[in-house]
């Protein structure tokens, strides 16, 4: 792999498709004003969340050791969550949700390592190390929510996508990156938003992956723990955004009792959300988690997992009840009263079990697909997994033989049975045949000069999730995003302001610098009068110390107040972290 990251042996567990998303968190690329947004929300979060925040969150800050006064460096941060079995790795911005997820099985929490801009400190759609870092990463301190991520993660990253939702994604992530970018015109944000709300209002059918990102977005993301009455937050989406925090907490938003029912109800990570799920406790979201996964066709299998299969278009898994595993895009189904009979993949095809690889069964053996029948032969209340040696003989499933099977759906195989091949239970997972030919009524499914036919054995198909058994039969290392997040302009100015904040860093830091918080203050009064934060910081370095400065900072604030009202209550929230009951005129 061409990028190079810190790992660990959390990490190394990981398959070279994960890794393919992670990237260097390059520490040195935060500026010192990237430095000042972490700082003012971390302090204004903690001062906020230690009131309204379930009490994990305070917890695991120290856990996690995450710190008030700069940005995480993530490997720093590794060595602690290593501690509770976790890893973190950087990526950037939204990754495809069932690689998300998939991380989140490994016990690996993916942080977006950019960061929002000063100008929106509140809230950014994009997925930032603030999100990420702040918010997800002390609650999963907590054992047994930890668990219920891991497990999230197991049985999300199984769901089944539609061709839709990878169009949502995508329409999503250029949407956030354009939104969070400086300088990005009106009609260009306009136009994303339009094809995400288009999206997003489409009535087809929810695949299994819309409806786990549900579930995801409402307790992972926008999570509140207790009773509608009196709740806690505990969603990674709040636990970042001072300004939702404080909105989830009124009247505005309405608080719903956690259930099954948050699959069907869709958000939009563009605006605050106008309700909120409450889980009891924990342990709750893990049931409905469960709830939810006995509906998928991970568990139920069937027809109906793959008609999704077939819908999908991507590569998918079979599980017939032999435990032989189908891997390939599948393209038809032939049913009989309501059940499968045959199946059939197109292209690159691979046969796995226990999701391992079957010798010889690769998709090299299988490059243009694989088709079998399902189910029991017609007239024998036996199945062929349930024959024991006698009975195989007796219907002569034997080497060598000649045989005519004849299913109850109507499939007919006839050909010489070469081998079969068993699982550790010494059941019959395959038989393959020569000079074989299948047929359903009038229709060839498959023709002796194509050579020798593998037939997999099962009476029904148990289960069918997305992606292949093994991962390692498939290349998936493949993942090109349409968009790649935009780095903020480095202007003459830009850079000025840059060196006043990391001045006022090294203050507070005790180190040497070449300017006093006087200059500093002079200077950014005069050359750049729309920034509000760095004067927030030197009146909190003036105050008790300097009290002619800080009152000079005040009026200076008040003035900024005036003329940007739309950062008059982040001017507030600042100076009442200073001075709580502070309030200017």
């Amino acid at each position: 792999m061409e990028k190079e990251f810190e790992s660990n042996e959390i990490i190394d567990r990981l398959p070279a498709h994960l890794k393919q998303f992670i990237k260097p968190q390059n520490y040195e690329d935060y500026t010192p004003i990237n430095q000042a947004v972490w700082r003012y929300v971390m302090r204004k979060n903690v001062d906020y969340l230690s009131k309204v925040a379930h009490s994990s969150y305070l917890d695991g800050l120290k856990k996690t050791g995450i710190s008030i006064d700069h940005i995480p460096n993530m490997y720093g941060m590794n060595r602690i969550l290593k501690e509770i079995g976790w890893a973190a790795v950087a990526v950037d911005g939204f990754i495809p949700p069932a690689a998300f997820m998939e991380f989140q099985a490994f016990n690996v929490l993916v942080i977006a390592s950019d960061i929002r801009q000063l100008e929106h400190i509140e809230y950014t759609p994009a997925p930032d190390i603030i999100h990420e870092g702040a918010g997800h990463a002390p609650i999963i301190a907590n054992p047994e929510y930890a668990e219920y991520l891991r497990r999230f993660g197991e049985i999300g990253c199984k769901a089944i996508s539609s061709a839709k939702d990878y169009e949502i994604y995508e329409a999503i992530r250029h949407l956030s990156i354009i939104k969070e970018a400086e300088d990005t015109p009106q009609e260009e944000i306009e136009a994303a938003e339009k094809k995400v709300d288009e999206l997003q209002n489409d009535q087809r059918e929810q695949s299994e992956m819309a409806q786990i990102r549900n579930l995801h977005w409402w307790t992972v993301e926008y999570g509140l723990i207790g009773t509608p009455e009196d709740p806690k937050i505990y969603g990674a989406g709040l636990l970042s955004s001072i300004g939702e925090s404080a909105w989830c907490m009124t009247d505005k938003v309405k608080k719903i009792p956690y259930t099954i029912e948050a699959a069907q109800q869709e958000f939009d990570i563009t605006k605050p959300q106008p309700q909120l799920y409450v889980t009891p406790d924990f342990a709750h979201l893990s049931l409905v988690l469960e709830q939810f996964a006995n509906k998928m066709a991970l568990r139920v299998g069937g027809l109906e997992g793959l008609q999704k299969l077939i819908n999908s278009k991507n590569i998918g898994t079979i599980e017939l009840s032999t435990g032989i595993q189908i891997s390939g895009n599948f393209t038809r189904v032939i049913e009989d009263h309501g059940k499968p009979v045959y199946f059939q993949t197109t292209g690159e095809t691979a046969l796995a079990a226990r999701e391992k690889e079957l010798v010889g069964h690769g998709k090299k053996n299988h490059p243009d697909g694989f088709g079998s029948p399902v189910g029991r032969l017609k007239g024998i209340n036996l199945a062929i997994e349930d024959m024991s040696p006698r009975d195989l003989r007796a219907y002569d499933i034997y080497e060598g033989e000649q045989v005519n099977f004849e299913f109850e759906g109507g499939i007919t195989v006839k050909g010489e049975i070469i081998t079969g091949t068993r699982n550790l239970q010494g059941k019959i997972i395959l038989i393959s045949l020569k000079n074989c030919t299948v047929t359903w009524k009038d229709e060839v499914l498959f023709k002796t000069e194509w050579g020798n036919y593998d037939m997999a054995i099962g009476k029904e198909v148990i289960s069918a999730f997305a992606g292949p058994a093994d991962a390692k039969s498939f290349n998936l290392i493949t993942h090109t995003p349409s968009s790649t997040t935009i780095k903020s302009k480095k202007t003459p100015e830009r850079e000025e302001l840059e060196s006043l904040y990391e001045s006022i860093r090294n203050i507070r830091q005790g180190k040497n610098t070449k300017f006093s918080l006087e200059a500093a203050f002079d200077l950014v009064k005069k050359y750049h009068p729309k920034d509000w934060l760095l004067s927030v910081e030197i009146f909190e370095l003036a105050s008790g110390k300097d009290e002619k400065l800080a009152s000079a900072v005040l009026e200076h604030l008040e003035d900024i107040k005036q003329r940007r009202p739309e950062v008059s209550h982040l001017i507030d929230n600042g100076i009442g972290l200073v001075k709580p009951g502070l309030v200017t005129h």
